[in-house]
């Protein structure tokens, strides 16, 4: 039942869950130990069990483009290329 949950993810109660998680997710540090797998099911598939020996951590990662190097955050030139990010 767990994996036709995760299945449906445009319905209200999971698009509710999501939200809480994500909410709970951004409170806690980058790196965290976490007690239980989120998805036991998915988990099980690619090898965890249950028992001692078996950690779990739950990473943050940054998303979006690179950034370029600029000294003291200060940027010469046009408008055009006062943008920081790379493509």
């Amino acid at each position: 039942y767990l994996e036709e949950f995760w299945r449906k993810k445009q319905s209200d109660v999971f698009r509710y869950l999501a939200r809480l998680r994500t909410w709970e997710y951004r409170q806690l540090p980058a790196i965290h130990r976490c007690s239980r797998p989120t998805r036991p099911d998915k988990a099980r598939k690619l090898g965890y069990k249950a028992k001692q020996g078996f950690v779990i951590y739950r990473v943050r990662i940054k998303r979006g483009d690179r950034k370029t190097q600029v000294a003291k955050g200060i940027v010469y030139g046009k408008p055009k290329h006062q943008g920081i990010n790379k493509n």
